[in-house]
């Protein structure tokens, strides 16, 4: 029986969706084995993380973001190469993955001594100057920022990507990324589970950067 046009687009699409999904699982596992993962910190509350975000990687201390490996082109049973079918290679994977971990650290990691334009400035590369104009909004909302420094809140945060929500030509990937933070305060900040986002990074010019993060429930699906 002969596939309508429309099938044959569903099975492309469900089977490119698999198939990218395992190539993350390749990132993944050879970052894994490299070495132990480190127990997760304790995190915010949606509204610090989300609003208040923050880098400050030289104010509060963390450390170099984990590297992540370059993907291994992964074959089908064939010997066919998955991403002949994907509208990114290899490397554009490994760069993309990359730059969102380097993202989601440098968001969530801040210190109530630093200024937005500081806080923003450290990312400047990693995301599109649109986005970046709304984290930094973000970042100095006069409550959230008062709060901040009246507690004296400092953050340190990490990210890990769980999976790939969706990808376009362009190419532009949607992560699905969980973000931990350990914020310590006066009086000491009460204890949140991890907050999961949908970071979504475009490539231009060679160079990948983050265009669009939003809390994963809120149903993103990628700026592209």
């Amino acid at each position: 029986m002969d596939l309508t046009p429309g099938r044959q687009r569903l099975i492309f699409v469900v089977v490119a969706v698999v198939l990218v999904g395992f190539g993350i699982f390749l990132i993944k596992s050879r970052h894994s084995g490299g070495s132990s993962a480190a127990t997760s910190p304790s995190a915010s509350t949606p509204q610090a993380s989300a609003s208040t975000g923050g880098s400050a990687g030289s104010q509060a201390g963390g450390g170099p973001p984990s590297s992540v490996p370059a993907a291994t082109p992964a074959s089908t049973a064939g010997g066919a190469e998955i991403y002949q079918w994907l509208p990114f290679t290899a490397a554009d994977l490994s760069a993309a993955s990359q730059t969102t971990l380097t993202f989601a650290k440098d968001y969530s990691t801040w210190s109530y001594t630093e200024s937005a334009a500081n806080y923003a400035a450290t990312m400047s590369t990693l995301v599109t100057p649109q986005e970046l104009a709304v984290i930094k909004s973000g970042y100095s909302t006069s409550g959230v920022a008062a709060q901040r420094t009246a507690d004296k809140q400092v953050s340190t945060g990490s990210g890990a990507i769980d999976s790939i929500r969706s990808f376009a030509a362009g190419p532009s990937i949607t992560f699905v990324v969980t973000i931990n933070q350990q914020i310590t305060s006066t009086p000491p900040a009460t204890t949140q589970p991890p907050n999961q986002y949908a970071i979504t990074v475009a490539s231009s010019g060679g160079a990948w950067q983050v265009n669009d993060i939003e809390l994963s429930q809120l149903g993103n699906t990628g700026n592209t």
